[in-house]
């Protein structure tokens, strides 16, 4: 059962667009995560992990990584230490701080994010298939709607 099913007509439509959205992004993000293990052996938090190392090509320090991560330093080690031992990723040290790395990714690494990225991409298109791109643009304004109240009361 998903998290719609949970929500009756007598529950607010507010409570029910909640459970949907929930529903629809659990969907989503579990084909991605059969398409990323079938199609490159890999994981979600290992394609996260990359993600951010792509966004910084200079590299980020381990408790940089779990702060972006919204992980434990220890999911990151772990996850770290099987990206190097694939010559995904390098640690270097860090000038005048022996206790921490920098993490970048190998041209190796960036080859192979390279592909993940672009079948993420095409993935997350193909999930919205459905839509109408007006659909889309009515649906990302809406929710930047939604966005924009909490950034307004926060």
């Amino acid at each position: 059962m998903d998290l719609e099913a949970r929500a009756h007509a007598e529950h607010p439509e507010e409570l029910r667009l909640w459970l949907r959205l929930l529903a629809c992004t659990q969907l989503i993000e579990k084909q991605i995560r059969t398409d990323l293990r079938e199609q490159f052996d890999t994981t979600l938090p290992r394609f996260d992990l990359m993600a951010q190392l792509e966004r910084a090509p200079d590299g980020l320090r381990m408790n940089e990584l779990s702060r972006r991560l919204m992980v434990t330093g220890g999911n990151v080690t772990g996850i770290t230490d099987q990206l190097e031992a694939e010559g995904l990723v390098e640690r270097a040290e860090v000038e005048g701080d022996r206790r921490a790395y920098l993490v970048r990714l190998t041209p190796k690494g960036r080859k192979q994010f390279n592909a993940m990225a672009q079948a993420h991409e095409a993935w997350i298109v193909d999930a919205f298939a459905g839509l109408s791109p007006r659909d889309i643009q009515t649906l990302h304004a809406l929710l930047g709607k939604v966005k924009q109240h909490f950034q307004e009361t926060a």
